[in-house]
């Protein structure tokens, strides 16, 4: 699936125009863990192919557990923000030096000769002996310590479930370089962005522990543990340690865990995707039962994803125990199951459904964490409203809420603000999985339901595997809906103009309508007649230049500029409802509705 560059070629020349490329990464790593210190040793070769059209004179590594020390940039900011997340607080300033989290690069060669590096916090900034070329690959060779830090977040040991390795953000990761360059920033709390490429890892690790994760395990009769068929004979080599070898093709990460308790249970799907669960054995019987109920469920789930958003891609998918909470990575999540049955079915839910948004979507997080957080957000509520049977109307209803009870406590922030750039976790967490749920629920209401279904499935369709823009779902979705949305991504995602609509006036027949907030949107009126019979309206925004399938009864544009429209109406006026769905995110529902006295 290695995306190439895409050229088109003009009618009147032979000249091809560039217009998409991305990099490409194989990695190869061999790893010996020390279960006792929370250590291992490390060898990462690395085959790095530039596909831009620039010479790169360095590269970029990113040392995530280097967070994980007192002093670092992650551990001050969660001194100083406002409401720091309760996981982190002040526990890295109290690490000990066996607790912390370090990522040592002992050496590094390109092409075989020693280059010069330095170690700047959670990234590694690497000076190249020779440029790499535009089209030309390079293999970088890497010894590396490391120490896994105390549970803090997202990785990590001795969770607070007990599980012993929660192996996330555990490697040195290329960082990514696209048309905006090289994308380095330190690792202060949250999200992700990686380079597409294949990973072949090598775990060597006390032969008690079960491991799962990302790829598909190579050597299953090596290892048992649940993953050879009850036909194959183990092959169990001796001494001391196992050795665990998986292949993920086509991802940007690789995530693992490891305990010395984990089961292990495999679901296997008609469609040929095995679904991995390991958990605690020793769980209290009811989170046992839990995990036992939560597999079948997890196989409606990919259904649902793969059919409402994209055919998943990968040959299995893993639910493991561990972490703080619930992370997505490639082919696999991490989660804490000590939970009730609907919280372990809905952390699941969302964390798989990252894998469409975060994963083979890719968008980049940093930037734009809404497009993956807001849409995992969108997916995962429908597919809980669906297989669950909860029937609830607006199953976003809880985004629409949480925006509103920011934007009246005036601590929202643009979408457009950088992931780890907003002022308070509040205003990061509403803004990114709130606002960005609402960017898709609310354009239902624009474009129409079935337009943002089949637009949801072409942006998949175009962009899959490509690291999308904001832009691009724009267009998936002008493209399908023929509708102009440009003002919608600008309002939305680069303003904090909010929606405010009322009914301003009913004199006789003629219904006048007013625009109170900044934001222009679409209207659907519903108007119920004084003899008890009802009209609905739908009212078009001009700079639209088109309209949402509709069986209400269509009247002339209204020009953003304008703040008030008019309308007459064919009998005397009972009442007057505006969005009657719901789906509009305005801020004051009060004046939505309106009776004649």
């Amino acid at each position: 699936m290695f995306l190439t560059a895409c050229k088109l070629t003009k009618n009147t020349s032979s000249v091809a125009k560039e217009t998409y490329w991305q990099q490409h990464v194989d990695y190869t790593m061999d790893i010996d863990v020390d279960v006792k210190k929370f250590q291992y040793k490390g060898k990462q070769t690395l085959v790095y192919t530039n596909n831009s059209p620039d010479n790169l004179k360095k590269v970029f590594y990113h040392l995530y557990f280097n967070a994980f020390q007192p002093g670092s940039q992650m551990d001050v900011r969660s001194l100083n923000i406002k409401d720091p997340d309760r996981r982190v607080r002040d526990r890295i300033s109290k690490l000990k030096p066996n607790e912390i989290g370090y990522i040592k690069v002992n050496s590094l060669k390109q092409n075989g000769v020693l280059v010069s590096h330095e170690t700047v916090g959670t990234i590694l900034e690497v000076k190249l002996n020779e440029p790499i070329k535009s089209g030309e690959s390079v293999t970088l060779e890497m010894n590396f310590d490391a120490q896994v830090p105390v549970q803090i977040r997202r990785s990590g040991r001795n969770n607070k479930e007990g599980v012993a390795f929660s192996m996330a953000q555990w490697y040195p990761k290329l960082a990514e370089y696209d048309f905006q360059g090289w994308h380095t920033p330190p690792y202060i709390a949250r999200e992700f962005q990686g380079v597409w490429g294949d990973f072949d890892v090598t775990i060597h690790i006390d032969k008690n522990y079960t491991v799962g994760g990302s790829g598909n395990l190579q050597n299953p009769q090596e290892v048992g543990h649940g993953y050879q068929d009850a036909s194959q004979e183990l092959n169990l080599p001796a001494g001391d340690k196992l050795t665990w070898n998986f292949k993920a093709p086509d991802v940007h990460d690789f995530m693992w865990a490891a305990d010395p308790e984990y089961k292990h249970d495999v679901l296997k799907m008609e469609n040929g995707i095995d679904l991995h669960f390991l958990y605690k054995e020793n769980l209290d019987s009811k989170y046992l039962k839990n995990w036992q109920e939560l597999q079948p469920k997890v196989a409606e789930l990919m259904t649902y994803f793969s059919k409402n958003v994209g055919q998943y891609p990968y040959k299995q998918y893993s639910v493991i125990q561990g972490g703080d909470g619930g992370m997505e990575y490639a082919m696999a999540t991490l989660i804490t199951g000590e939970r009730n049955f609907g919280s372990l079915f809905g952390v699941t839910a969302h964390e798989m459904a990252h894998t469409w948004f975060q994963f083979l979507l890719a968008t980049n997080e940093s930037l734009h964490p809404w497009m993956d957080e807001g849409f995992t957000t969108y997916i995962s509520n429908k597919a809980e409203n669906e297989i669950l049977k909860e029937n609830k109307d607006n199953p976003h209803a809880g985004s629409y809420s949480g925006y509103r009870t920011i934007v009246d406590n005036g601590y929202e922030e643009s979408l457009s603000t950088h992931a780890d750039r907003y002022h308070t976790n509040w205003a990061y967490g509403t803004a990114s999985y709130s606002k960005g749920n609402i960017f898709l629920s609310q354009l239902e209401y624009v474009i129409g339901k079935e337009n943002v279904e089949n637009g949801l499935k072409k942006y998949f369709t175009d962009f899959s595997f490509k690291h999308p823009t904001p832009n691009d779902i724009k267009r998936s979705m002008e493209k399908v809906s023929e509708i102009d949305l440009g003002w919608y991504l600008n309002e939305w995602t680069q303003t904090l103009h909010t929606i405010d609509y009322g009914v301003k006036s009913v004199n006789g027949k003629t219904i006048t309508l007013e625009r109170i907030g900044k934001m222009p949107m679409p209207m659907d009126v519903e108007v119920v007649y004084q003899d008890g019979t009802i009209e609905s309206f739908n009212i078009p925004l001009e700079m639209m230049r088109g309209n949402k399938p509709t069986t209400s009864t269509v009247l002339k544009d209204w020009g953003w500029a304008y703040p008030t429209y008019s309308f007459d109406v064919s009998k005397e006026v009972k009442s007057i409802v505006i969005d009657k769905s719901g789906l509009m995110a305005d801020i004051n529902s009060e004046n939505n509705t309106f009776e004649v006295k």
